[in-house]
């Protein structure tokens, strides 16, 4: 399978989705334990649930699971979240602290670094690509990075996480343009709760990539599942919940499409 798919457009706006996949070779998951199959932190039905909101927008999306590696961590390993609890380049427990893998089964460095080659790498060079291309189209490319997360936690954080939670590692991934209309519309949006910078200050791509003074502005959103889906097993999609968001979606990508057109 390939680790990673692209729609190709022309809006000044990507959406990235590094955690919507599931796949993990034949050869890999018999190292995981029922924990570790069952991939309970993925970003189900992520490109579902923007599909279609910006029609010319250029998708790249990972096709792999994030128990194989997770995109939206440093190639190096270093945490994002020092001295807080998170998940590793190579997950070895989900997000309630249990193990994933069979015992005496994890990943070594030197399956850590096949991974990255293969997969990580894999993605990165492709929303690279991506982001050059549309940058020459525009002088100027915002990046939108999908997520989505169960809204209770214990392990990563306290109480119940907000329905829109925005990230740009305070202020300094975007114009500060982009970030108010964000906020704004989220603010606006009937019956959601915002917060911006807070648990979830934007991942390594939302740091890596964000060079504003350089035309590549990016903005992270974390949305709490709940507001589109089941968040327990089989994790199913909420067709009336999933419009009601997608209206306020599609207003918040629309709006940041004519603001990062209008940034001189």
């Amino acid at each position: 399978m390939n680790p990673v798919q692209i729609i190709e457009g022309n809006s000044p706006v990507i959406l990235g989705q590094p955690h919507g996949g599931v796949f993990i070779p034949d050869q890999l998951s018999e190292h995981y334990n029922e924990l570790g199959r069952e991939m309970a932190d993925t970003d189900w039905h992520i490109h579902r649930l923007y599909d279609g909101l910006l029609p010319d927008a250029t998708v790249v999306e990972a096709t792999f699971s994030r128990y194989l590696i997770d995109a939206n961590r440093d190639p190096s390993g270093n945490s994002l979240y020092p001295g807080q609890n998170t998940t590793e380049l190579c997950p070895t427990v989900d997000f309630e602290g249990r193990s994933i893998y069979q015992i005496e089964s994890e990943p070594d460095e030197g399956e850590i670094e096949t991974r990255r080659i293969n997969y990580h790498a894999v993605y990165h060079t492709a929303l690279s690509e991506q982001i050059e291309r549309i940058r020459k189209i525009h002088g100027r490319v915002l990046l939108f990075d999908c997520h989505s997360i169960r809204s209770r936690l214990p392990f990563l954080f306290e109480g119940e996480l907000p329905d829109f939670n925005l990230g740009t590692y305070n202020t300094s991934t975007c114009a500060p343009e982009i970030e108010a209309v964000a906020f704004e519309i989220c603010a606006g949006a009937d019956g959601y709760s915002p917060v911006l910078n807070g648990r979830f200050k934007g991942g390594w791509t939302t740091r890596h990539y964000g060079k504003p003074e350089k035309g590549i502005h990016v903005i992270q959103l974390e949305l709490a599942q709940q507001t589109y889906m089941d968040e327990s097993a089989p994790w199913l999609y909420h067709e009336e919940k999933a419009a009601k968001l997608r209206v306020n979606l599609k207003k918040l990508l629309r709006s940041l499409e004519q603001t990062i057109i209008s940034l001189t």
